[in-house]
């Protein structure tokens, strides 16, 4: 019989975060202690609002405007930062460390060049010879890096080749629950000795009327204006968000050997996924709890979508869970970013531990549709 599999302790060393909210780890935590209403586009895809990107001097992470064309929005969100992570980690100027590193993303299915759908469409009507016409629109009127919908591998390989991240890389595609396995496989195999640092994150691109569209014939959109996650019992529904959030995730000993300063410790990703019935959210919830290892969180960061029935079962859960700590919504600081939400929690919950305002700190995940999330992060250096 083998023994225990041995672990080491995962540390996080660098943080990207873009939203709403703004750039970086201050503007992040200064919006999170304001706890004012997120900034709010409800004019542009009216009646459904979305909480647009705030500004961004591309050129300070993707230097190069040709990098910078050839992607769409999504793609950049997330260069940027990753590129913001390997700066709060001490690597972006060392290219050993980043031959080294291994990538995964979480990302959705890219975006597509809805004028250009439009265009098809509109021709296709008055066409003589529709499949001809098709093809030789799809041949002309697409990017070289366009077909139909951009592949979320593409980050990943912008990643690598603006950044120079070049060990191995995975993509994880699938909504919510993408992001919490992106985390839940780089924390594990980091802990199981596989590797030794690992650049993982997510982006998404709300301001797009296609996918307001997709998730609008899905029942999951609130309208018509902003109200908190957990207050839109009688509008149930999202207001998605685009931003983008990566991690520097190494073993300690790892970062201790190179000088780098652990912010917050990653203890446990774990992950479920359940049929959704009355009571299957709290149940999933409950027992993903013990197996994170959680005791007495001083907060719970939860990416609920403020959907009907699964976020009033989970607040329920997470009263009884964690009676003591405050329960604050990342929509409520950033909007609903679907394959970024467990990342962008993650991101928020290691920089609270850095700044000395938590010592633990659960983060929930639970999609709009399928799987649920709990992540552990305490102060690094301190036993579990």
């Amino acid at each position: 019989m083998t023994g225990p599999v041995p672990t080491r302790p995962v540390v996080v060393t660098g943080l990207g975060l873009v939203s709403c909210a703004g750039e970086g780890v201050a503007a992040h935590l200064a919006a999170c202690r304001a706890g004012a209403t997120p900034r709010t586009d409800a004019a542009t895809f009216a009646p459904y609002p979305v909480h647009p990107v705030a500004p961004l001097t591309l050129d300070g992470q993707i230097p190069k405007k040709s990098d910078q064309r050839q992607m769409e929005p999504w793609q950049r969100l997330g260069v940027y930062a990753a590129g913001l992570a390997l700066d709060a980690a001490g690597a972006k100027a060392d290219a050993a460390l980043k031959a080294a590193m291994h990538l995964v993303v979480a990302a959705g299915g890219g975006e597509r060049d809805y004028a250009v759908d439009g265009q098809i469409l509109t021709g296709l009507r008055n066409a003589a010879d529709p499949g001809a016409y098709l093809n030789e629109r799809l041949l002309n009127d697409l990017r070289p890096t366009l077909f139909l919908a951009q592949l979320s591998n593409l980050l990943a390989g912008n990643i690598a080749i603006v950044h120079g991240v070049t060990g191995a890389s995975r993509t994880f595609m699938g909504e919510e629950s993408s992001g919490v396995d992106a985390l839940r496989i780089a924390q594990g195999r980091i802990a199981a000795g596989q590797l030794d640092i690992v650049l993982v994150g997510g982006s998404y691109n709300a301001e797009r009327a296609d996918v307001l569209l997709i998730h609008e014939m899905g029942g999951y959109l609130t309208k018509p204006d902003y109200r908190p996650v957990f207050a839109r019992g009688d509008a149930p529904g999202f207001i998605l968000g685009s931003g983008a959030a990566f991690l520097v995730l190494e073993a300690e000993a790892h970062a201790e050997a190179r000088g780098a300063r652990p912010l917050a410790r990653l203890d446990a990703v774990a992950s479920d996924r359940t049929k959704r019935r009355d009571g299957s959210v709290a149940a999933s919830l409950t027992g993903l709890w013990r197996r994170a290892g959680l005791t007495s969180p001083d907060v719970v960061i939860s990416a609920a979508t403020g959907c009907g029935g699964i976020t009033a079962e989970e607040q329920d859960a997470l009263a009884a869970l964690a009676p003591q700590a405050p329960v604050r919504a990342l929509g409520d600081l950033t909007g609903h970013m679907l394959e970024a939400a467990a990342p962008f929690g993650a991101a928020l919950a290691a920089a609270l531990v850095a700044a000395g305002e938590a010592r633990e700190v659960a983060v929930t995940t639970v999609g709009h549709r399928r799987g649920e999330g709990v992540l552990r992060l305490t102060t690094a250096g301190e036993g579990r």
